[in-house]
């Protein structure tokens, strides 16, 4: 009997494995909101004490509140246009075979493998020789090509197993086509595309890479921390923030999965 053909079992060890992997990765992402308490600018063992004021001081940072805004603006950018782009995609290649369909799919998930530097570097030398100035637009063009692919990844199963009978027996019925995706496909794949959007939001408010090589002179706000990170006096101001943006990314990446399965489940319910 092959390898592959021999029936799964149950390893005692991988639980443990799996749980010590886990710790290993997330444990320095779990030290961020305990040292944003601290009562001392060090981040070191002993705790000096207990203290707020480390989130207190972010409220009247005009420069840090001002970057927010600039990554809020990106961000809904972003999320609308590479969700609306996505359900284009998604719809087409779930939807329709023509000639080229694996290549063109690859071609829209290349920046999923591809470096992100490489991918800054040149969306930058397309800017710069297109006399394009540098800016949040710029920004917005560029995390939008690299938020695509993981909007199509998620509408996909969104789109995917759709009864298309639905939509005929509504023209059949004397529906128009918006009237049609109004009533019968939008409350479908309604969780997916806001599922996309979240996700899409999330991936936009934390990116660093594309937005230091693009903003110019309007940073985003993980270009203001990197820059605040060379000033070890604003490292628990920096820690404040960060533990701010790690709670509602995981807040949107959980609604968005929830989302996400929630489409999931009634695209089968349409299909049964």
């Amino acid at each position: 009997m092959s390898l592959l053909a021999r029936p799964l079992r149950f390893i005692p060890w991988l639980p443990a494995y799996v749980a010590l992997y886990f710790f290993f990765l997330y444990l320095p992402i779990l030290l961020l909101p305990i040292f944003s308490f601290n009562n001392a600018a060090t981040t070191t063992f002993p705790l000096a004490g207990f203290t707020t004021k480390w989130y207190g001081s972010l409220v009247g940072n005009s420069v840090m509140l001002e970057a927010a805004g600039n990554s809020l603006i990106v961000g809904i950018a972003v999320s609308l246009l590479s969700t609306t782009l996505g359900i284009c995609a998604a719809r087409a290649i779930t939807r329709y075979r023509f000639r080229g369909q694996r290549a063109a799919a690859s071609l829209i998930m290349a920046p999923l493998f591809l470096p992100e530097i490489i991918v800054a570097v040149s969306l930058l030398m397309i800017v710069l020789a297109l006399g394009l100035e540098l800016s949040l637009i710029t920004v917005i063009l560029g995390q939008t090509v690299f938020c695509i692919p993981y909007a199509m990844s998620v509408l996909v199963s969104g789109f995917e197993g759709f009864d298309r009978s639905l939509e005929e027996a509504s023209y059949d019925l004397g529906e128009s086509a918006i009237g049609t995706f109004r009533r019968v496909t939008l409350p479908v794949v309604a969780p997916a595309i806001v599922s996309s959007l979240l996700v899409s939001f999330t991936i936009s408010l934390d990116e660093f890479i594309l937005a230091f090589f693009l903003s110019g002179t309007e940073p985003t706000l993980p270009v203001y921390i990197w820059g605040q990170l060379r000033f070890a006096a604003k490292l628990p101001g920096v820690l404040a923030l960060g533990t701010i943006m790690f709670a509602a990314s995981i807040l949107m990446l959980t609604l968005a999965e929830i989302l996400r399965r929630r489409a999931e489940r009634r695209t089968q319910m349409a299909h049964f």
